[in-house]
C-alpha cells in the first residue's frame, strides 16, 4: 500500500436494528478489520443494553474502538468523534489493517467522511445564546415550530425534544441566512480517505418489526435495571447521554411519570422515527452503495455482496488486509 496515498476507510451504515453488528463481524472474519464505533452513546460506560454494544466475546475477537471511553456526565460532540476517529484511521491503516466505522449516528460519520471543519462553522455565540434563552422561555415545541417554518427539512430530521440540534439549526439559519442543507452543501464534500461506504437497507415494515423485537429483547436483557443503576449513581436525567433513546423513556418510568408499558411503547415509536431520520440523512450521501438485507434467510448472500464491494474498492495485492485474522 502506497504510504503517500489517502488511508483506506470502510464505512458501514444503516438504520437502527437493520443488523449492522452481525454484518460487521462477517466483514471482520473476511478482512483484517478494526471496528470504530460510530455510535454517539456507545462511548459511555454503563450504557450497554440501550446502545446495543457489541458483546464482550466479539469485542475480544475483533478489535473495537471508541466504546466505554467516557462516563455519562462527560461531554462528547461530533467534533470530538471526528478527531478521535481520524487518529484511529491513520493508526489502523499504518498497522496494515482496514479501519471500519460502523454505526448509525449520521452527523458523526459524515463529519469524518468529509472532514468537516467545526470551529466557527456557521457559529455565532450571541445568536446561539438568544435561541437558548428562547428555548427556556417558549419551550422546545415552539422552537421546533419556528424551525419548521425556516427549515422544514431540518425540522423533519430533528426530534422535537432534541434541544441541542434545534438550537444549532436555528443558529445556522440565522447566521447564514439559509438552511442547514445549504450550509452542509457549501462544505467541500471531498473525502480525505480512499473511501468505501456500504449502507444496509430493509423493507420498512420488516425493519419496524425488528425494532419492536429488539426493544422487547432489551427489556428482557435488563434495560430497566441498567437505567435504574445510572440514576442511582447520580447521573441526571437532563444529561445529553441520558436523553438518548431508550434511556429517557425508561427514566421517565422509573421516576413515576408513566407506566412501563407506555414507556416501552414510546421507546418503540421513537426508535422507528429515529430510523426514518437516519435513512433520510444517509440517502443524501451519494457514495453509499446500498445492500437490501430484507430477506434474512439470505444472510450469506448479503455477506458475499458486501465482501465483493469491499474487495473491489480495495483490491489485493494493493491492500494488505485481505487475509483474515486467525
Amino acid at each position: 500500500m502506497n504510504p503517500h496515498a489517502p488511508p483506506p476507510l470502510l464505512v458501514l451504515v444503516g438504520p437502527s436494528a437493520v443488523g449492522k453488528p452481525a454484518y460487521s463481524y462477517e466483514i471482520a472474519r473476511r478482512f483484517r478489520v478494526e471496528i470504530i464505533s460510530g455510535d454517539s452513546v456507545q462511548v459511555y460506560r454503563g450504557m450497554d443494553i440501550g446502545s446495543a454494544k457489541a458483546p464482550p466475546p466479539e469485542r475480544e475477537r475483533f478489535p473495537h474502538h471508541l466504546i466505554d471511553i467516557l462516563d455519562p456526565d462527560e461531554p462528547y460532540t461530533a467534533a470530538d468523534f471526528q478527531k478521535a476517529a481520524a487518529e484511529l484511521i491513520r493508526a489502523i491503516a499504518a498497522r496494515g489493517r482496514l479501519p471500519a466505522i460502523v454505526g448509525g449516528t449520521a452527523l458523526y460519520i459524515e463529519s469524518v467522511v468529509y472532514d468537516y471543519r467545526f470551529p466557527g462553522a456557521g457559529a455565532d455565540p450571541q445568536i446561539r445564546a438568544r435561541w437558548e434563552a428562547a428555548a427556556d422561555e417558549l419551550g422546545l415545541a415552539a422552537l421546533h415550530r419556528m424551525l419548521a417554518e425556516r427549515d422544514p427539512a431540518a425540522a423533519a430530521r430533528i426530534h422535537p425534544n432534541d434541544r441541542k440540534r434545534i438550537v444549532r439549526a436555528l443558529e445556522i439559519c440565522e447566521a447564514t441566512g439559509g438552511t442547514t442543507a445549504d450550509f452542509r452543501q457549501k462544505r467541500e464534500k471531498k473525502s480525505p480517505y480512499r473511501l468505501c461506504m456500504i449502507g444496509l437497507t430493509m423493507d420498512r415494515r420488516k425493519l419496524y418489526e425488528r425494532i419492536d423485537r429488539r426493544v422487547d429483547e432489551m427489556i428482557g436483557q435488563g434495560l430497566v435495571e441498567e437505567v435504574r443503576a445510572l440514576l442511582a449513581k447520580g447521573y441526571d436525567r437532563g444529561l445529553p447521554a441520558m436523553q438518548a433513546i431508550g434511556y429517557k423513556e425508561i427514566a421517565a418510568y422509573l421516576c413515576g411519570e408513566t407506566t412501563l408499558e407506555r414507556a416501552v411503547e414510546l421507546l418503540k415509536r421513537n426508535t422507528r422515527r429515529f430510523a426514518k431520520r437516519q435513512l433520510s440523512w444517509f440517502r443524501t450521501m451519494p457514495q453509499i452503495q446500498w445492500v437490501d438485507v430484507t430477506d434474512e434467510s439470505k444472510f450469506s448472500t448479503h455477506c458475499e455482496r458486501i465482501n465483493d464491494i469491499i474487495a473491489t474498492a480495495f483490491p489485493s495485492p494493493d491492500f494488505p488486509f485481505h487475509t483474515p485474522i486467525s
